[in-house]
């Protein structure tokens, strides 16, 4: 029987890889794996726990909730939006999130907002800046492309959401010998 699970913490293709390796490695089929989620093939009773215990060894979780299995396909949705540069959003992030996850838009935000205790375009904030740190640290252009790339209208908007967000300029955290980036799987 072919069998769905949401996963969270599963925020890059390294996830995937690992995921897919380990749970191949116990005989079980996979059908399907993508951010967030696998489709196995169930064929044994003690699959499901196999896979459970190899995700939570990997850090992983099964998210059996629904609202839970909703924050995390916006999260990978989000993060999609920043795998590939510069960021083209055609409409505007509410619409984009309604069409990929086919909820209206005040039901997807309420959820978010009460599990994760953070709202949506606070929490994309957060992830536009970390890809700014990997940006930075990459030496992927200067701050103005840097800002460009990630679809702020100007360097002084970004400066400013950096320097509220970090506590620190987009110069000091350049000049800073440290790189500190948060993963994107503990990003609150």
């Amino acid at each position: 029987m072919e069998k769905k699970l949401f996963i969270k913490n599963m925020v890059c293709n390294r996830c995937i890889k690992t995921i897919q390796s380990d749970v191949e490695t116990l005989g079980i089929h996979l059908k399907h794996i993508e951010l967030g989620s696998i489709i196995y093939e169930e064929k044994s009773i003690d699959d499901f726990e196999n896979i459970k215990n190899v995700l939570e060894n990997n850090g992983f979780e099964i998210l059996l909730a629904q609202d839970q299995q909703l924050v995390e396909q916006v999260k990978i949705e989000l993060i999609k939006l920043l795998q590939k540069l510069p960021l083209q959003l055609n409409k505007t992030l509410s619409k984009h999130l309604e069409s990929k996850l086919n909820l209206e838009y005040s039901k997807i935000s309420k959820i978010f907002s009460v599990t994760e205790h953070i709202t949506i375009e606070k929490y994309f904030i957060k992830l536009k800046i970390e890809k700014v740190k990997e940006l930075i640290q990459l030496q992927e252009g200067n701050f103005t492309e840097i800002s460009q790339l990630l679809d702020y209208s100007n360097v002084n908007h970004l400066s400013r959401l950096f320097k509220s967000e970090t506590g620190m300029s987009l110069t000091n955290y350049k000049n800073n010998q440290k790189s500190i980036r948060n993963p994107l799987d503990q990003i609150r």
